[in-house]
């Protein structure tokens, strides 16, 4: 959206803020109440139906997350390019509205993909208030980040980011998959149960501030199964080169677009003067 807005800025089309920051708005509100309801039907299933719930939309999200991180290291080099692309199309077809759904479907899809992870990965790490309060600071950083570019106060190279952002996803996510295969035992659809590879529950209590760290961001609890284990192995190591093999794959960024990697706040500083 920084970008987006910065670019109508450059392009003298300011009009379209409005539309845009409309968008913006309405596609966090409803990823509010899509996760809130979600968080309020699940308390209220069964035990095995939450179980069950919990394991199938942790795999969603694995897929949903796993697809987005190999996406963003594809196009993280002509992505400043695609976005204002977008909004040259749309501004061609009569603008106005258009702006609004194009910074609708943009948030909402991430917004509705970001309430179904931080749902899994909250129920991961355990009941409490600290997945919520870490989901909370997170979004909170990538607003102001969001904000900087948009200002012109930030320069980021967006390749660097994505690709260091993606190998950490690429663990937690790999933590998620693990919660998914443990809600599946736990309702009887997986075998392995009581099949515990380690149990060092003694040296790291699963109720610590570092158990709970460890299980809500790399999915690592102090008795894991031989199943979660392996998930867990299996999934980064699949996922991890992959994402390495695109994200380093050299390429010729696209013409006019270069200077926009590496720093997007000249949108803005163009535009403002």
């Amino acid at each position: 959206m920084g970008i987006f807005a910065a670019y109508l800025i450059k392009t003298d089309r300011r009009s379209g803020l409005k539309y845009l920051w409309g968008g913006v708005i309405v596609a966090v509100v409803v990823s509010i109440v899509a996760g809130t309801a979600l968080s309020l039907t699940a308390t209220t299933l069964p035990s095995e139906v939450e179980e069950a719930l919990a394991g199938s939309l942790s795999l969603v999200a694995v897929g949903l997350v796993t697809w987005m991180i190999l996406w963003l290291a594809r196009t993280a080099r002509s992505m400043a390019g695609q976005l204002r692309g977008d909004v040259d199309r749309v501004y061609a077809r009569g603008a106005g509205w258009g702006m609004f759904f194009l910074a609708l479907f943009a948030v909402g899809r991430e917004g509705l993909e970001t309430a179904l992870f931080i749902w899994a990965a909250a129920g991961s790490a355990g009941q409490g208030g600290l997945p919520l309060l870490g989901a909370i600071l997170g979004i909170a950083i990538s607003v102001t980040l969001g904000y900087l570019i948009f200002a012109g106060m930030s320069r980021l190279n967006i390749r660097a980011f994505f690709a260091w952002s993606g190998a950490l996803l690429v663990v937690m996510v790999a933590g998620v998959f693990s919660y998914g295969i443990h809600e599946f035992q736990e309702v009887g659809w997986l075998p392995g149960a009581e099949d515990h590879a380690f149990d060092v529950s003694a040296t790291i209590p699963p109720d610590s501030w570092y158990g709970t760290l460890l299980r809500g961001t790399v999915g690592f609890t102090p008795n894991m199964t031989w199943l979660q284990v392996i998930g867990w192995v299996l999934y980064v190591g699949v996922v991890m080169p992959l994402f390495l093999a695109v994200s380093l794959r050299r390429t010729q960024p696209p013409k006019d677009t270069a200077d926009d990697i590496t720093s997007t706040a000249s949108l803005a500083v163009v535009g403002n003067s």
